[in-house]
């Protein structure tokens, strides 16, 4: 929604060009285009410079518009819709969340100095989330299903400030942020130092602390909302996701990775606020530069709608008396670096070394004070124009909309710290400049209150707390908050989808065919079959799911345009708008914000969705392991599927292909279950207990389980192995009870090499019992369990479950897998003592050649096992 300017201002922002070779040819240009517009409108102005660009490509000219626009708001005045607030009463409302948000923080590091803390952001982004607090965030209620807000992490307090403030945080959990521990003890909840739902899962819906991973989920939060619409899951019309983020987050690749599908998909429910207060942790985000500029070319060029909020409408007046255009052509000549020193010094500065520059810009200001000129509001900090743009933003149609909101890091903090290098680590503040804070916003707290940062709530009946809590309920309730109610979904019986596993009879079929049947017969259940979410990133081929292209379709919000090459084939790539498959292309970054989408919706929605994300297994915990760490927070439920995993499995592919390490990633994220199967009975079983897990008992888990591409025959899974599969391990192969004992665990890939090593073992008169290791995490936290049950002191504090396995056996135990040794160590602390203990796995870079090469060159051969078991033996077991 970009507004007309005047036609003085047109003329003189058209006069500002150089190098001008015939002046008065120029200026009849001018004057026709200024007349064009006045007369016509833009609408006619638009066209007529859309007809001229043809024209210069038609002749070749090689030319082409600037994205950038003068640095003035992109709404103007006379365009601003009427505030439908209490101004007053909103900016004495932001003025307490300052201030709370401020003493919880000092508070916390005069009585802890180790616990930081953030003020400085949430002071320049404050009036930005209270006037979306007041008007725009909707709650989910009986009438609506809720909006979707990520909140900047480092501005927390402010949002812990404003939930003390509705009643929903009481004085002494403020007394207690970033002391999750301790709190308890004094009858409080700890404050997580930024949004984690884990650790307040009835608060915070989204995790933004890792800077870059919140604009990239809000994106596909939004997009999977259009998926829930186009499938007649649920309709999510007239919701919004909106994102506050920063500008400097906004160097993080993953910020800026998934825009075009943004524009590309038409995500008008989607709405960012970049915080432009022009400062990262360390100094300037483009301090020779402008980042408004840079951020308005990257998203405009993207084919977003960008909307400029860069002056309060206390500039208004300068404007329009700046008939030569001396503002902007003074803006266009400022970088952020020297913005960033004018907004660290007081009007008398700023007067002389902005406003002092030429005579036309002193004219400007010759009726303000110093303090008034201190007082112009950057665009961020005016609620009126706030509110003028996140009113545009949610009526704009066909693009997601960004709002460059130009801001004051540190805003109010006065020579404490607005707009200083050090502002961002600024979290103490001595008596001088808490006086300075309550003087700047009229904080009604006297001189003691002040020093003591005692915190401040007006009472209930209050023209305030009334406007508070008024403004809320008519927009659903508070804000943010998290629930979790949804309906349960059936299972069907495993039989049902997955006999052909459990019951293989030999069959040769490697485990990542397995499970692609089993995801086809799922999808066909009639209860839960419309919940599976499958996501691929442009690998489904390779994983052999083109027979569920025809099957199920590929989402794609248009449809299918074309008539695709294969159209007569049985696996035709077939897109539609209710199609199931979500094909992300080649990004595992936005595979994984769509698997987060999905997997969350059971409390993002209401609505409970089963994703499974299969993906190259080195390009999961590896590549975007932080994104998984993330998704972990937000309690998610679902399947995460590493194909072609083990550092072995995957032959001729090398070092960057071949996963050794996801598994020891894996057992790190508590909610976590990583299994490791060799046979698709074991795959069959382990998906049947987390879509129990997930869609029934509605557990908090989600699961990791890495699948071969290797065929080999497939044996039936007994009926009593199930429960052990489960746990982590089962007997696959009894002793015999002749020769010197010996035990073999194996998982995964490498579990055929060792019933190979077993049977060259018994030739020898080795009598070898061999163990299938499903999940070597899920062993260890089960031992480790059991240890602190011991030092808490519990009489019974049980036996761990690998032990119990390895009990009978005798003699020494190897253990073998196609990750790396440290995966196999994490049980060695519950090996039966006396029983010598030792690991094979595939430490190092991956390398290319075939599987037998590869197996062995790391070890993990079958002849490499035997040895191993003939060595253990030879040391006297």
């Amino acid at each position: 929604m970009n507004a007309p300017l005047s036609p003085d201002h047109l003329r003189a922002l058209l006069d500002m060009s150089s190098n001008d070779i015939d002046p008065d040819e120029t200026a009849e240009w001018r004057e026709a285009f200024a007349a064009l517009a006045e007369t016509h409108g833009p609408e006619r102005a638009r066209w007529m410079l859309d007809e001229l660009a043809r024209v210069a490509r038609s002749q070749r000219i090689g030319w082409q518009p600037e994205l950038a626009t003068p640095y003035v708001n992109t709404i103007a005045v006379e365009a601003q819709p009427p505030f439908p607030g209490d101004l007053a009463i909103e900016e004495r409302l932001a003025s307490l969340m300052r201030w709370n948000a401020l003493a919880m923080v000092v508070r916390a590091n005069q009585a802890y100095g180790e616990l930081g803390g953030h003020i400085a952001s949430y002071a320049s982004a404050a009036d930005l989330f209270e006037t979306g607090f007041h008007h725009f965030f909707r709650a989910r209620d009986a009438a609506h299903r809720g909006d979707l807000v990520f909140f900047q992490p480092h501005s927390a307090p402010g949002v812990y400030a404003r939930a003390y403030l509705e009643g929903r945080l009481t004085e002494e959990d403020l007394q207690h942020y970033r002391q999750e521990l301790s709190a308890p003890a004094h009858g409080a909840r700890g404050l997580s130092s930024y949004p984690h739902p884990w650790l307040m899962p009835d608060f915070w819906q989204f995790p933004t602390g890792s800077m870059g991973i919140g604009p990239i989920s809000s994106i596909y939060h939004a997009r999977f909302m259009r998926y829930l619409t186009h499938r007649h899951l649920l309709d999510c019309e007239g919701r919004k996701v909106w994102g506050v983020f920063g500008d400097g987050e906004m160097d993080e690749p993953e910020s800026m990775s998934a825009l075009t599908l943004a524009a590309r998909e038409k995500l008008d429910n989607l709405v960012w606020v970049v915080n432009c207060n022009l400062q990262r942790l360390d100094g300037p985000v483009r301090g020779n530069g402008r980042i408004i500029d840079e951020l308005e070319k990257l998203f405009a060029g993207a084919g977003w709608n960008v909307i400029k909020l860069v002056w309060g409408s206390d500039w208004d007046g300068l404007f329009a008396r700046d008939t030569s255009g001396a503002l902007v052509r003074a803006f266009a000549d400022t970088v952020d670096g020297q913005m960033q020193t004018f907004a660290a010094k007081d009007g008398r500065f700023n007067r002389d070394n902005f406003f002092g520059q030429n005579e036309a810009l002193a004219r400007l200001v010759e009726g303000l004070t110093d303090e008034q000129i201190d007082r112009l509001k950057r665009g961020g900090h005016d609620l009126v124009k706030i509110h003028a743009a996140y009113a545009a933003a949610a009526a704009h149609r066909g693009q997601p909309t960004v709002i460059l909101a130009h801001t004051k890091k540190g805003y109010g903090m006065g020579s404490a710290g607005q707009g200083k290098m050090t502002t961002h680590s600024q979290k103490k503040l001595d008596d001088a400049d808490l006086i300075e804070f309550r003087n700047r916003f009229s904080l009604p707290l006297s001189d003691d209150q002040a020093t003591s940062l005692a915190f401040y709530k007006p009472p209930a009946d209050s023209p305030e707390m009334r406007y508070l809590m008024d403004r809320r309920a008519a927009l659903g309730g508070s804000m943010p908050r998290r629930e979790t109610a949804c309906e349960t979904v059936a299972k069907p019986e495993i039989a049902a989808y997955a006999q052909f596993a459990v019951a293989a009879a030999g069959k040769e079929m490697s485990t990542t065919m397995a499970f692609v049947r089993v995801l086809g017969n799922l999808m066909k259940d009639p209860v839960l079959g419309p919940r599976v979410v499958p996501i691929v990133a442009d690998e489904a081929r390779t994983f052999g799911m083109a027979n569920l292209f025809k099957q199920v379709g590929i989402y794609s919000s248009v449809g299918q345009r074309y008539a695709p090459e294969d159209i007569g084939s049985v696996l035709s790539y077939r897109e539609a708008t209710d199609g199931q498959i979500l094909e992300e292309g080649i990004s595992e970054a936005g595979a994984i914000a769509s698997w987060t989408a999905a997997a969350t919706s059971y409390s993002v929605h209401g609505l409970a969705m089963l994703p499974f994300y299969i993906y190259y297994s080195m390009f999961g915990f590896q590549r975007v392991g932080d994104q998984i760490w993330a998704a972990a927070d937000q309690r998610p439920r679902g399947f995460l599927l590493g194909a072609t995993s083990g550092r072995t499995t995957l032959g001729g592919e090398g070092l960057q292909h071949q996963d050794g390490s996801s598994h020891l990633v894996a057992a790190t994220i508590p909610n976590c279950k990583a299994y490791d199967p060799a046979f698709a009975g074991e795959m069959a079983v382990i998906v049947d207990a987390g879509i129990r897990e997930m869609m029934v008992e509605q557990k908090d888990v989600f699961y990791y389980v890495t699948l071969m591409n290797e065929n080999y025959a497939q044996p039936d899974l007994p009926a009593e192995a199930g429960a052990e599969v489960l746990r982590g391990c089962w007997r696959f192969r009894a002793a015999s009870g002749q020769g010197r004992p010996v035990t073999l665990m194996g998982s995964g890939a490498i579990l055929t090499e060792v019933l190979k090593a077993a049977e060259q073992l018994a030739a020898e008169g080795i009598d070898a019992e061999v163990f299938s290791v499903t999940s070597w995490s899920e062993l260890a936290r089960d031992g480790q369990a059991c240890e602190s049950r011991a030092l808490s002191g519990e009489a019974e504090p049980g036996m761990p479950f690998v032990t119990q396995q390895l009990s009978a056996g005798r003699g020494p135990v190897i253990a073998a897998t196609d990750y790396v040794r440290a995966v196999p160590e994490s049980i060695r602390a519950f090996v039966p003592e006396g029983r010598r203990y030792l690991t094979l796995g595939t430490d190092g870079f991956g390398r290319s050649d075939t599987r037998a090469a590869l197996r062995g060159f790391f070890g993990v051969d079958a002849a490499s096992i035997a040895r191993a078991a003939r060595h253990a033996l030879g040391r006297g077991g």
